[in-house]
């Protein structure tokens, strides 16, 4: 899960996003430095915490990966401020190597394949895929459900043409990789890599 900080852009402000939403339907909760923004139909959407520096040992700027110890963190100012928010997050790896176990032509589309690939789970995913190069017995990057591209896209659960995906196999130029190539096409990764472990980039 990332979060955001960028003192020079927008000030000491720690920005936790949760759930996309309409901001002309969002309220604002403020409880000390920290502000919960709730959706009309009160779904938490995200937490701006101020004077963040004051709060936490941040040495980053700009995306920061989320850690527990950041967590924990986070959980002892809510606590300080007695708010029962359960910060429950999913801490795991949303970018990880993956396995193309088999390949299907989609039955709506000539360009597309549906691909099930092992990312070191109990059940593997399903995830469609228009890549001319992708085929089965590759290890490549997947991005998982909850993963935010470099492009600031977020991975859901979605139907392409009728059918379910749930993640992405991604191209050297979506990761935002240096001399990605031009052609179309996603990054084939070598046996080195082992299923199922972060792809750090």
């Amino acid at each position: 899960m990332d979060i955001f900080y960028n003192p020079n852009g927008v000030g000491d402000v720690l920005i936790i996003p949760i759930e996309d939403g309409n901001r002309y339907e969002m309220k604002y909760e403020k409880m000390g430095d920290i502000i919960r923004i709730v959706s009309n139909d009160g779904k938490v959407l995200g937490y701006n915490i101020f004077n963040a520096a004051t709060h936490f040992q941040l040495n980053e700027i700009g995306t920061i990966k989320l850690t527990e110890e950041l967590l924990g963190q986070m959980k002892h100012l809510f606590t300080e401020n007695g708010i029962g928010d359960s910060l429950d997050f999913d801490l795991s790896p949303k970018f990880v190597v993956g396995y193309v176990v088999n390949k299907e032509p989609h039955e709506n589309a000539d360009k597309l394949s549906v691909c099930t690939v092992d990312v070191g789970e109990e059940t593997p995913l399903q995830i469609v895929c228009g890549a001319p190069n992708v085929d089965k017995n590759q290890k490549v990057v997947v991005a998982k459900v909850g993963a935010t591209m470099p492009s600031g896209l977020k991975i859901k659960p979605t139907e392409l043409r009728g059918v379910p995906s749930n993640g992405m196999i991604c191209s050297q130029k979506e990761l935002g990789l240096p001399n990605a190539p031009k052609e179309k096409g996603i990054y084939v990764l070598d046996d080195s890599y082992h299923v199922g472990e972060e792809f750090a980039f």
